[in-house]
């Protein structure tokens, strides 16, 4: 998944209105933050495959230390512990730990079996939605649509950067995600990865525009 990620970043601010869009985009997002450091390190590995899938080329042989169960857990925790020891805010930390872990499940849905439970571990899972363009492309627009609506609801723009940069955050992403969907393969796997390295962009953008915007709703 792509925008289905950010829209679990979006409908956290509901649950957690004084975090930080920056933190609450970048929890659902953090495996795939982590993953082109692992790449580049040589830790885990990808092919290019046109055809693995109907909707993406990439066929990932290795990513267990990002996307693994055990470990999407594991850094569930580490983040959440670490964003509760500089903030001492619980609500943030369990949305934070939520949304890692919620990478995993999101992933399990639209990978084909490639996922592992843990590192060193021979099965993997997934249903396959990449099997389907018209199917993916329903489910995560439907959920970046959501998601979108409840982030604009509970919150309000202070200044013109808080409603303008949101907004061109979203249509950004849209045709981000487009361009992925119906573009040309990565030329190799070492690009990609150095392409990736964009997506930290992302929370920095979420980050920038939600300090211009206040949470309609009452702090927990």
């Amino acid at each position: 998944m792509f925008i289905g990620h950010m829209a679990v970043g979006f409908a956290s601010k509901r649950l957690a209105p004084r975090a930080s869009m920056g933190v609450l985009m970048a929890a659902p997002m953090a495996l795939d933050l982590l993953w082109p450091l692992f790449l580049l390190a040589g830790w885990e590995q990808v092919q290019i495959d046109p055809g693995n899938t109907a909707f993406t080329p990439l066929d990932f042989v290795s990513y267990p230390y990002t996307h693994s169960l055990a470990m999407s857990s594991l850094w569930a925790v580490l983040f959440a512990l670490i964003y509760w020891a500089v903030t001492r805010y619980i609500a943030g930390a369990l949305v934070i730990a939520a949304g890692v872990v919620s990478h995993w499940i999101l992933d399990f849905v639209t990978h084909r079996p490639d996922l592992p439970l843990f590192p060193g571990g021979t099965e993997r899972l997934g249903l396959g939605l990449w099997n389907s363009v018209a199917g993916t492309i329903a489910v995560e627009s439907v959920m970046f649509g959501a998601a979108v609506w409840i982030y604009a609801s509970s919150t309000s723009a202070r200044d013109r950067t808080g409603s303008y940069g949101f907004w061109v955050f979203v249509a950004f992403m849209i045709v981000t995600y487009f361009a992925n969907a119906f573009g040309s393969p990565p030329p190799s796997a070492e690009f990609l990865a150095k392409f990736s390295m964009g997506i930290w962009l992302i929370p920095l953008w979420a980050w920038w525009f939600d300090r211009h915007r206040e949470a309609r709703l009452s702090p927990p």
